[in-house]
């Protein structure tokens, strides 16, 4: 059912033209309870959250939180409108220290949100879930500070990453940023991936959307591996591989 219904939608307006298809991912386990996600055109992560005493009932249990999720973002009141940015400037206006009137100026916390909101007008929020996903990892990598530090406006920084996909060649670059804070702080990247797994698991159980944590997880196991594989492995620095250059921002 998951499977046919990204496939109808993708046929009557090509949503998400650049990932076609609906990804299955089992983990390795020997036995009982099994976990399984399934990745949504577009990147959008889901887990089974009940205890499931076979990889099947596991794939099913996460294809039913994803078509549930998937439904529920055709709703009228899923798609970005301007009260739909109103009502959410609002209650971030609520929860923070912020005025109304930041959002009008993208310098502020609040304006930026209102920014991206606007940005991505008339899209789902399972489509503006990307865009927030790499801005959940800029922020929790240091990117973002970083960036602050070289005078770059958060209009600008959003206006730059929101032409790009969280692909292979952003997480290469997070997890380079990591092998660095490793060296400068020996331990971090261990202590980080254990509660990188924690936040995965506890968002599964509660039947979350996943991608950011399950993100999180692949950058720094990417940067383990490149670690343990290759003790040698230049630092970022010695490549000339600064955070601007990464990201070719300027």
């Amino acid at each position: 059912m998951l499977q046919e219904f990204w496939e109808s939608k993708q046929q009557q307006r090509a949503a998400f033209p650049s990932e076609g298809v609906v990804v299955y991912e089992s983990l390795p386990s020997p036995g009982p309870p099994f976990v399984s996600y399934v990745t949504l055109p577009g990147g959008s992560c889901f887990g089974n959250f009940q205890c499931c005493l076979s990889r099947a009932e596991a794939r099913r249990d996460a294809a039913k939180v994803a078509l549930i999720n998937s439904l529920f973002n055709e709703l009228p009141s899923r798609r970005i409108t301007k009260e739909f940015i109103m009502e959410s400037v609002q209650e971030a206006v609520a929860s923070t220290s912020g005025t109304l009137d930041d959002a009008d100026d993208p310098s502020t916390s609040i304006g930026a949100y209102h920014y991206m909101l606007e940005s991505n007008m008339g899209k789902t929020m399972l489509e503006f879930q990307e865009l927030m996903t790499i801005f959940q990892l800029l922020h929790w990598n240091g990117s973002l500070k970083a960036l602050r530090e070289t005078k770059c406006s958060r209009q600008e920084v959003i206006s730059y990453y929101s032409q790009y996909s969280l692909d292979e060649k952003m997480r290469s670059h997070m997890a380079l940023d990591w092998i660095m804070k490793e060296r400068e702080s020996p331990g971090i990247l261990s202590q980080e991936l254990r509660m990188a797994l924690r936040e995965l698991e506890e968002a599964r159980k509660a039947g979350q959307e996943l991608r950011f944590y399950k993100e999180k997880k692949e950058i720094l196991s990417l940067a383990l591996t490149q670690i343990y594989s290759d003790p040698d492995t230049p630092s970022p620095s010695d490549d000339q591989l600064s955070l601007t250059a990464l990201c070719g921002y300027h």
